[in-house]
């Protein structure tokens, strides 16, 4: 075991006889590692096209990975470092990235490749710790405190992981080292790509605290003004305020960052996969859609897929949620607490059909162009006894015992072997994405 992973604490302990006892505990330091892997999409892609015989690597060239511009799902999902020099983000719509690059080549994402590509790096992972948390299909989380040879340090076993990885995979990650997971993911998102990057507890004044409150993990684009209106406009601003004060301002969410601010964090690695907190789905229309008619339509389709997800998972919705994006990308969204938990396509349904009429009635551009649906405040179905007594249970239960049907039917003969009459006509000309 590396001489590192160990401190001592001294602390007194008073006995019957009020006499002191000095006690020496031992607390092993945890080292996680954050391995995030460099433009994942774009650079699975690469790697891919290379291994079919292509000659072009398309990190070398202006290129994004994008969705399919005639259908209109035109977005950057990942870009190569020369398309970052033409000043293109992930996220933004194709068509301003042609604007800032027209000669930039456009690949069409593979999520069953990438997931082939983040599974293979999990197999490389697993010779080196048991530990792992995958927080995304291109980023997890590992703890190797237990398995660090004496006299081997982390620093070292990070370069051996960094290097196994881009030799037998063909691509690179930036990996981040520290005693607790936020600030290995913090230590992760420093410069790029193909880097290494330590921040221990003593290195956070000068690594972490003169980054802007941005940066910091948990502080989203609504939070950032009200902090800024404050004073704190870097992560150490946050750090030296009392947490007092943050907290009173901010509620637990406040507690949350000024905690991550001053690198605290004792959350363990999460080796077993966790229940979603919450199942969505959407579409982006071919063509702009200003009758609720044909958007009840879509919805039926979203809510059956999104019910669908849910009993697979077998838990319960509390709330359901309904968003828009109309033609010039303003985004809408609305959502309601429903009576009893429920997996069932109808109530779903018919809470999201309400909800929609509520943000058509609100929104004066009618033209849509994304529709999405989405369930919350999700519970365990073994964890919810429906009352009996309820006036609505026979309904449930017929409801119940029809979905149970479809969802067998699908089971056997494929998702799309069945459908609703009320979704045939969506089908023709969408495609659901998960």
């Amino acid at each position: 075991m590396s001489k590192n992973v160990v401190r001592k604490v001294k602390f007194m302990l008073t006995n019957k006889n009020k006499r002191s006892i000095m006690i020496l505990v031992i607390i092993m330091e945890r080292f996680i590692l954050h391995i995030d892997v460099n433009n994942a999409f774009l650079s699975w892609t690469a790697v891919e096209r290379l291994k079919n015989g292509e000659t072009v690597d398309i990190r070398t060239i202006p290129a994004v990975i994008g969705g399919s511009e005639e259908d209109r799902k035109g977005i950057v999902l990942a870009k190569s470092p020369v398309a970052k020099q033409f000043g293109i983000k992930t996220g933004e719509p194709l068509y301003f990235a042609r604007k800032k690059c027209p000669q930039i080549q456009v690949f069409a994402s593979d999520f069953k490749t990438y997931r082939k590509y983040s599974n293979q790096m999990i197999e490389i992972l697993k010779e080196y710790t048991d530990q792992i948390e995958q927080v995304s299909i291109d980023e997890c989380s590992i703890d190797l405190t237990r398995f660090l040879m004496k006299g081997e340090s982390v620093e070292d076993k990070a370069k051996q992981i960094s290097t196994e990885i881009k030799e037998k995979l063909g691509f690179t990650v930036n990996i981040g080292i520290s005693h607790n997971k936020m600030l290995a993911k913090m230590a992760s998102d420093f410069e790029k790509p193909d880097k290494i990057h330590t921040l221990y507890e003593n290195e956070i004044p000068t690594k972490m605290w003169p980054l802007p409150i941005s940066d910091l993990l948990m502080v989203g684009k609504r939070t950032i003004p009200k902090l800024e209106k404050i004073g704190i406009k870097t992560i150490g601003d946050l750090a030296k305020r009392s947490e007092t004060d943050i907290i009173k301002r901010f509620g637990k969410l406040g507690k949350t960052i000024w905690e991550y601010a001053n690198g605290i964090d004792n959350s363990p690695v999460q080796v077993r996969d966790e229940k979603p907190k919450g199942i969505g789905n959407s579409v982006t229309l071919p063509h702009d859609v200003e009758e609720i008619e044909k958007l009840d339509e879509v919805l039926l389709a979203l809510c059956e897929q999104v019910a669908y997800r849910l009993r697979k998972q077998a838990m319960l919705a509390n709330v359901v949620n309904v968003q828009i994006k109309t033609n010039t990308f303003d985004v809408f969204s609305h959502q309601k607490k429903i009576p009893e938990p429920t997996d069932s396509t109808k109530y779903i349904y018919s809470t999201a059909k309400e909800l929609l009429s509520t943000l058509y009635k609100s929104t004066t551009n009618k033209k849509v162009r994304l529709l999405g649906v989405r369930v919350d405040s999700l519970v365990d179905k073994e964890e919810i006894q429906l009352s009996l007594f309820s006036q609505v249970y026979k309904d449930k239960e017929k409801q119940k015992k029809l979905d149970n049907t479809v969802d067998n039917l699908k089971e056997k003969y494929g998702y799309d072997s069945i459908t609703r009459a009320g979704k045939m006509n969506i089908n023709k000309f969408i495609r659901l994405k998960d």
